[in-house]
């Protein structure tokens, strides 16, 4: 459990087509992507966002955080998830400008050919490696 920043939030999605973020577009955001998050709540206040539940993995509650984060008007995620099964959390790293998948995976694997791990670790939130933007946090999984 924890806070997490996410400093711009003039960047990430729309939901609803509001400026300001919206519990239940979240909530329903988390349940498009599949995520599996039982039970799970989400609140507003200002530009804060707590989500709650119970994941069935890591990475659906760090891929849950990601949803509530990266949406326009949110700087920061007050995560009450609770995993069934621990496991090692990942990193997050925050996009800068001129920033592609090859140039992350370089800085944290040494391996610019890496990338698709990253790609992979951010679905369904990415849909394609070349799609992403300054400010947008992405989910970084251990070395394998």
């Amino acid at each position: 459990m924890g806070l997490f920043d996410f400093f711009r939030r003039d960047a990430g999605k729309k939901l609803g087509g509001t400026e300001t973020p919206d519990a239940e577009h979240i909530k329903a955001e988390v349940g498009r992507l599949g995520l599996d998050v039982q039970g799970l709540d989400v609140a507003v206040n200002g530009d804060t966002v707590t989500v709650k539940g119970q994941a069935a993995s890591q990475e659906a509650k760090e891929k849950a955080v990601l949803v509530a984060g990266n949406v326009h008007g949110v700087s920061k995620v007050e995560e009450q998830i609770t995993v069934a099964q621990a496991q090692p959390e990942s990193q997050f790293y925050t996009v800068q400008s001129g920033d592609t998948l090859s140039k992350v995976a370089k800085q944290f694997y040494h391996d610019a050919n890496k990338y698709p791990a990253i790609f992979d670790a951010n679905r369904p939130m990415l849909k394609d490696p070349d799609e992403i933007y300054p400010g947008q946090v992405l989910r970084i999984p251990p070395a394998a």
